[in-house]
């Protein structure tokens, strides 16, 4: 059905309210972002604990590495807890905490991690080198499923 007949089946200030969607000569789809105002609770800001016991930052760590609410970093940042979590002290315990917790969008941790995209000055650091690295997966480790958690 071409979208011209299928705009006149439906009412045009539905159609405003939608992403117009282009297709380029390179059959590329492009589409135009849409902001809708949003009725949800804004997102708490990261607030740094400071004098927090050792044991109970790694444990909190170690659970929001593994409980992301996608995939692909589930897998990615469990793996990396799993492996060097217990032997980080001090700024690397710090800088992993800020990564973690401070990007509203768990995708842009994804995407530097993997180099898709550059990583910010902020999150430029030894726990980001660090994190590549695993991701390269040189040694050709199984990351199909997250670690066993050990007690």
């Amino acid at each position: 059905m071409a979208l011209g007949h299928f705009s006149k089946l439906i009412s045009t200030s539905y159609m405003k309210q939608l992403p117009r969607v282009y297709l380029s000569t390179c059959r590329v789809l492009q589409v135009e972002e849409v902001n809708p105002p949003s009725n949800e609770p804004p997102i708490p800001a990261y607030q740094e604990k400071f004098d927090e016991p050792l044991k109970i930052k790694r444990a909190r760590l170690l659970y929001q590495s593994r409980k992301r609410g996608m995939l692909e970093n589930g897998l990615v940042l469990s793996t990396f807890a799993a492996k060097f979590l217990n032997t980080m002290e001090g700024e690397i315990l710090d800088q992993y905490d800020r990564l973690i917790n401070l990007p509203t969008n768990d995708w842009d941790i994804y995407y530097w991690a993997t180099g898709v995209r550059p990583t910010p000055l902020e999150f430029n650091n030894q726990v980001m080198n660090m994190l590549k690295e695993h991701v390269k997966n040189k040694d050709r480790e199984s990351r199909i499923r997250q670690p066993d958690l050990t007690h």
